[in-house]
């Protein structure tokens, strides 16, 4: 049985596939198999993937296109490790990561999930650092520090696979903000372990990113649920307030009026900063402005925000 489960999602990614799965088959920890589930591609990719004759590589199909949370979960039930690490088929990990991962699961048993900091490649070979301050070791006050800034991403997060057993699957319902609803379950039982140095890489703008898409007809996560079943929570509430903000600018962006007043009406404003309760205030076309701003600055290797 392998030490780790590597599972990678493939939808119509030809022009990345190949560049993630040689980033995962020149890990200098070896012990490991790779998942990838096919999801019903309609491009070039799934014979790229093919061309890999890997032993350790393994291709699932999918009859029929279900999304992301469908995709990971299919990789997790046909996992044979103990330790399920996921990868997006556009992200790319440094040689270290499997080996930095195994000494976190080895010096961290109790932990449930297990983490790198990341870098994030913007268009132009542009890289820019996530700028976390944090600390090798558990991390302590999650909801607090994610609140700032994603701690992790999924192409720099391995979970245990009994923590699926415990807090259940991805929510195949979900299809915008699925990492974040999962996040939630996973991180009020289990601690994280992390190690502060980037050895993941994400590619922030390629084909058929879900994250840059419009909300329109998407299902959101279930804010109100987490609150209800963790009243006194305080550190929960203000992150799922920041998530509200979030999409409730998506929201405005894209025209829908009513979803983005249910948002602001559930959210304290108290749990935002200054510069999120304007941004949250501003008409539409302002957020449409800032939002070509900073694709400029991204060119420019700069990453203002809201934090």
């Amino acid at each position: 049985m392998p030490y780790f489960s590597v599972v990678i999602p493939l939808y119509n990614k030809e022009n990345y596939i190949a560049k993630t799965l040689d980033s995962v088959l020149g890990q200098t920890f070896t012990d490991f198999e790779v998942i990838i589930v096919n999801d019903v591609s309609t491009d070039n990719s799934l014979a790229v993937a093919q061309r890999f004759t890997n032993d350790r590589i393994r291709i699932i199909y999918h009859e029929q296109n279900k999304g992301l949370s469908a995709s990971r979960n299919t990789g997790i039930k046909n996992s044979q490790a103990e330790f399920v690490a996921f990868l997006d088929a556009d992200d790319l990990w440094q040689p270290q990561f499997l080996e930095k991962i195994f000494e976190l699961t080895v010096n961290y048993p109790n932990a449930g999930l297990f983490a790198t900091k990341y870098d994030m490649l913007y268009p132009n070979n542009i890289l820019i650092d996530s700028h976390l301050p944090l600390k090798n070791g558990i991390i302590k006050n999650f909801f607090d520090k994610e609140r700032r800034q994603h701690i992790y991403c999924y192409s720099s997060i391995c979970i245990k696979k009994n923590v699926f057993e415990k807090v259940g699957m991805f929510d195949e319902k979900i299809t915008m903000g699925e990492d974040v609803d999962f996040n939630v379950r996973a991180n009020l039982d289990y601690q994280l372990a992390y190690f502060s140095i980037p050895l993941a890489c994400i590619t922030v703008y390629s084909e058929n990113q879900i994250t840059h898409s419009s909300l329109k007809g998407k299902v959101i996560m279930d804010h109100n649920k987490y609150e209800r079943e963790n009243p006194n929570n305080q550190e929960l509430k203000k992150y799922l307030d920041f998530h509200r903000y979030t999409m409730a600018k998506r929201y405005k962006m894209g025209g829908n009026i009513d979803d983005y007043r249910t948002l602001l009406k559930a959210i304290d404003l108290k749990n935002l900063n200054y510069k999120q309760r304007i941004l949250l205030m501003v008409p539409a076309f302002v957020l449409r402005l800032i939002k070509k701003i900073k694709a400029q600055l991204h060119k420019r290797g700069l990453n203002p925000t809201s934090y």
